[in-house]
């Protein structure tokens, strides 16, 4: 009987497994099938044959300037703006036990937005010295929540809740700076916070690339830690985890990648949100979900921005697309909590 029970459990664990390196094999495909697609397709379709041999430094006609200039770092820019998004708002929400504790929600983008707009607005600054306010911004604004929702006793609850009414406030600013901003600067400024990809260039997405190669493989090696702490602070602290070494890495990891992600291709609605309940669908219990959320993320991101720029008539920033997507099933989440008392 024993030996039965035994075998059943490595049977599981092998099935888990098998699952979770299948829907990351189909994740992995489907993005570098976006990202063909990304290069190839545009006002001109050039054929694979056409971007392979540009991405080999080979001289083609129209397609190397279409490609190097425009296309590439589009690509790129949400590739890693998708896995930023995505591995940060499963990070949030795994720690915090809670699916509506992602950035989007909590205030964090909004306070990585207030100082990228006072930087293009207000200063005019460079991209590098966005970056680095909107990480800095981004920090403080966690500070900030998680001072107000302490209290005597730390409270997820309270500290969604809390998190909004920054996010509301943070949101106010953001109108009040649009009023006073130069008008020659407001087109760059509503570009950017709808969130989009137009316009990227490997310069400016330099810092993201940078911030994304360092701090996902961070959170990647900390997810068996991650998933101790959905487990909770006595139960992770009991299994021997050093929870607020871990969780001071995580936060630091997920906002850095969040503030930079967002300094440079605006706050992507919703995909924070939506990746890591999706991923964790897909792959099912048993294995660390920071991957397959990261790869949700980039997959959203690509294909939101191929939807806008060509299945219609007028073309949409990617974070409309994903606004469309994330704004029902927030409704519908939110719905959920109540009937379970969960809110």
């Amino acid at each position: 009987m024993r030996e039965h029970t035994i075998t059943q459990i490595k049977s599981g664990r092998r099935n888990r497994l098998r699952r979770w390196i299948l829907v990351n094999s189909l994740l992995i495909l489907l993005a570098c099938v976006l990202c063909i697609a990304m290069l190839m397709i545009g006002n001109t379709i050039y054929p694979a044959s056409d971007v392979i041999r540009v991405l080999m430094g080979e001289p083609v006609d129209g397609a190397t300037f279409a490609v190097n200039t425009i296309r590439l770092p589009r690509m790129l820019a949400g590739l890693f703006a998708g896995i930023a998004f995505g591995i940060a708002g499963n990070t949030f929400q795994t720690m915090l036990r809670n699916p509506l504790a992602n950035p989007d929600i909590l205030g964090i983008t909004a306070g990585s937005s207030v100082a990228a707009l006072i930087c293009i607005l207000i200063f005019r600054t460079s991209n590098t010295t966005i970056s680095i306010a909107a990480v800095l911004a981004g920090l403080a604004t966690v500070v900030i929540i998680y001072i107000l929702a302490k209290g005597k006793s730390f409270s997820v609850g309270r500290l969604i809740l809390v998190g909004i009414g920054i996010q509301a406030m943070l949101s106010a600013v953001i109108s009040y700076l649009l009023l006073i901003g130069a008008q020659q600067d407001l087109a760059t400024a509503l570009r950017w916070l709808s969130g989009s990809l137009n316009g990227s260039q490997l310069q400016a997405i330099t810092p993201l690339m940078i911030t994304v190669v360092i701090c996902a493989p961070i959170v990647m090696l900390l997810g068996s830690q991650l998933s101790l702490l959905e487990l909770g602070e006595q139960a992770a602290t009991s299994l021997g985890l050093n929870t607020n070494k871990t969780r001071m890495l995580l936060i630091l990891s997920s906002v850095a990648m969040i503030a930079v992600a967002t300094a440079t291709t605006g706050p992507i609605a919703f995909v924070a949100f939506l990746s890591g309940p999706i991923a964790k669908r897909l792959v099912g219990p048993g294995y660390s979900n920071v991957l397959p959320a990261g790869l949700v993320g980039l997959n959203l991101v690509l294909a939101a921005d191929l939807i806008g720029q060509f299945a219609f008539e007028v073309r949409f920033p990617v974070g409309i697309i994903t606004g469309l997507l994330g704004a029902p099933y927030l409704i519908y989440l939110l719905i959920r909590m109540n009937r379970k008392g969960s809110l």
